[in-house]
């Protein structure tokens, strides 16, 4: 992402453009100046991304100041993710963006980290020693970033408060669960006018006790694909718990449809789709459906989704916003690799967030340069507007 852009100047600029957004949260010179270096050192192509290096590459005599940035100056990371998000609206803001909620995890040592404990992480595929982030997404056709996140506390941590106090962790943090911290990043994006038309999630968010929130999201009027899995029920014209994966067996062949769900690692991802009306007795300008996700080469494989959407929502309407879901997995990985999301030896619960509110930023510039770029190219590739081309044939 960052390595194909030829001009180090442009990043630069558009780097303190969007550092220009928040340097009034800061009272002195000194954090101004820090955080300016320390995105700085995030983009850099270093091999390693801690206080040293970054250090290094600001051209100061020792990590000193860095740490004091994320560990002991006082400003209010949350002030400055505002700020940033304010910047992704205004270069990428669209009606019909996806929020996509997701969690990644973060390998750790020891025992004195925020949060950190043996624990599931999906970036390992096991359970490993690790800090767990909830984070949400904001995609458009232009570009994905992420804007807003949170560091998931177990309750081993929200249980012991001498330990919490140690690492940072105010006596009013309680414990939630993932789902509650999505519900509130959710909730914050609605009250702060973010513009977007749909929310979505994997199964962890999706199913069992979330479905409370797809209440609430339906409740709101906010439009969402959640996936689920095969043992969710729900109300049909048959039955009250209706089991999901019964209402797809029987149905005619011609009611599948195969369609890609968008580009993955290696092409389109493609897949047999289907979908069943559910709750047939809401409301008349809305629709829910459970949407059938089968394997071409392996159709015993299928996944399921649930969906609350204006009554003329179309079926590939449905499969691009459960595609989407895969924009925050892209987010997570581009800035672990070029934004050092991952890259931080902070061990407090202040110092975490502001570490991933600066990388969220410097990953929203670098998205936000190759949205331009994008756009640079189309208008070059496209032909030339005219009245003529434009204009229908008169005896069409």
């Amino acid at each position: 992402m960052g390595g194909d852009l030829a001009d180090v100047r442009l990043w630069a600029g558009e780097l303190r453009a969007v550092h220009e957004r928040f340097v009034h949260r800061f009272s002195r010179q000194e954090p101004r100046d820090s955080a300016l270096a320390y995105m700085r050192g995030l983009i850099a192509p270093l091999e390693r991304k801690n206080g040293w290096t970054l250090a290094e590459e600001a051209g100061h005599a020792g990590p000193d100041r860095m740490h004091r940035l994320l560990n002991r100056i006082g400003w209010e990371a949350q002030e400055v993710l505002d700020d940033v998000r304010g910047y992704v609206v205004e270069h990428l803001g669209d009606q019909d963006a996806v929020l996509i909620v997701d969690d990644t995890g973060f390998l750790k040592k020891g025992i004195r980290s925020a949060g950190v404990q043996r624990q599931y992480s999906g970036t390992a595929g096991r359970t490993e020693n690790s800090q767990i982030g909830v984070f949400l997404a904001y995609a458009t056709a232009r570009g994905r970033t992420l804007i807003d996140r949170r560091l998931y506390l177990p309750m081993s941590w929200t249980d012991d408060r001498e330990r919490c106090r140690q690492a940072g962790v105010d006596d009013s943090v309680a414990f939630e669960t993932k789902v509650a911290m999505a519900k509130a990043m959710v909730r914050r994006a609605i009250n702060d006018k973010i513009p977007f038309g749909w929310v979505t999630a994997d199964a962890g968010y999706g199913y069992g006790y979330s479905k409370g929130w797809r209440s609430e999201l339906e409740q709101a009027d906010v439009f969402h694909v959640m996936a689920t899995t095969r043992h969710d029920t729900v109300v049909t014209r048959w039955a009250m718990d209706h089991p999901v994966h019964e209402l797809f067996p029987g149905l005619p062949r011609q009611k599948w449809k195969r369609r890609s769900c968008g580009a993955g690692a290696h092409g389109p991802r493609v897949y047999d789709w289907a979908r069943v009306e559910v709750r047939p007795w809401h409301r008349e300008d809305r629709r829910h459906w459970v949407i059938a996700r089968r394997s071409v080469s392996r159709p015993e494989e299928i996944s399921y989704y649930i969906a609350y959407c204006p009554a003329g929502t179309t079926l590939d309407q449905l499969i691009s916003t459960a595609g989407s879901r895969w924009a925050v997995e892209e987010c997570f990985q581009t800035a672990k690799q070029e934004c050092g999301l991952d890259d931080y030896q902070v061990r407090r619960y202040p110092g975490w967030h502001r570490h991933m509110t600066l990388s969220m930023a410097v990953h929203a510039c670098l998205t936000v340069l190759r949205a331009r770029e994008l756009d640079a190219e189309k208008a070059e590739t496209d032909p030339p507007n005219s009245s003529t081309s434009a204009s229908p044939r008169s005896d069409a």
